[in-house]
């Protein structure tokens, strides 16, 4: 358990009049939530005096909040491998492997990358008041690539709020039966459960608003190769546009069809991966652009292809 933290700050003339729950949270890089349950807790004072969230402030005035010891993490940490393609003090991005599930859950209760995470970085500034994680985005177990992972509030925040408002790009390759035939694309289509199949999504009237624009990257017979930008980011989304407009993904056994299914020859799983990531560092503002390339499950089929442009599948 980590040691308790106090920060003070002097009231500018500019802040007066402002939400103490506001000023703490942008001052001390904590999340609103975060600031809103430690003044609810009494830890935030203003000239001595115990103060709440919806209090204004006073100009000149002196601001103490006690941030408690981070509390160890209900989730067991696990020596599982991980591929780290960068790193710092307040984020980490994670080229996750196919198969990996993401986060605990019913059937998946370790063995998960947050598991790996907690093992990997032992001294987590915490989210919220627990040493954990902070999952930006999440990743389909059978998908590969980028995962963006925030070690403190400040890198939560801040990324989740680039996220919301689209200002974080990332970008996807996907190889899809057929020959697409814009070289550029765009599908807006509202996404939901299957009414038929709840365990499926679907593109239903009244779903979730959802876009993914495309480009092709690389065409050969029966198939293409797809850079593929994620705009929204509901579940299970790339694949069901994809399917929806006639172009499944290789390897999808859930939205595809036979030959789809199976893929190109040396197809093992599900053809996508999160190959690029852009976003602006929560601390400095600095551009961060990263890439993976496709593992060698992936670029086994694919080179096939190039061997053999004319043998599809």
């Amino acid at each position: 358990m980590s040691e308790e933290r106090v920060l003070e700050f002097v009231v500018p003339p500019e802040a007066a009049r402002q939400r103490a729950d506001r000023f703490v949270a942008d001052r001390g890089g904590l999340s609103r939530t975060f600031a809103q349950r430690l003044i609810g807790g009494g830890h935030l004072t203003m000239n001595g005096i115990v103060i709440r969230a919806s209090d204004t402030l006073s100009a000149g005035a002196t601001l103490r909040l006690v941030i408690p010891p981070v509390a160890e993490s209900e989730m067991r940490a696990e020596a599982i491998p991980l591929s780290i393609v960068y790193e710092d003090d307040d984020l980490l991005v994670v080229d996750k492997p196919a198969g990996l599930v993401v986060h605990p859950a019913p059937g998946h209760a370790t063995g998960t990358l947050v598991n790996a995470l907690l093992h990997h970085a032992e001294a987590l500034p915490g989210i919220a008041g627990v040493a954990r994680p902070g999952l930006v985005h999440r990743l389909d177990k059978d998908t590969s690539g980028l995962l963006i992972v925030a070690k403190d509030d400040l890198a939560q925040s801040s990324l989740m709020a680039q996220l919301k408002a689209r200002r974080v790009k990332k970008t996807y390759l996907a190889l899809v039966q057929g020959s697409v035939a814009a070289e550029v694309g765009r599908i807006e289509a509202p996404i939901g459960r299957d009414p038929a199949e709840r365990k499926r999504m679907a593109v239903v009237a009244g779903g979730r608003e959802a876009t993914t624009g495309y480009r092709v990257r690389e065409r050969f017979a029966g198939w293409t190769l797809l850079e593929v930008d994620l705009v929204t980011g509901r579940t299970h989304q790339i694949r069901v546009h994809l399917a929806e407009i006639g172009h499944p993904i290789a390897g999808d056994p859930t939205y595809g069809n036979g030959t789809s299914r199976r893929g190109p020859e040396g197809t093992t799983r599900l053809f996508l991966h999160a190959w690029r990531v852009a976003f602006a560092h929560p601390r400095d503002g600095r551009l961060i652009r990263l890439e993976t390339p496709l593992p060698s499950e992936l670029q086994t089929p694919l080179d096939a292809l190039r061997l053999h442009p004319s043998r599809g599948g």
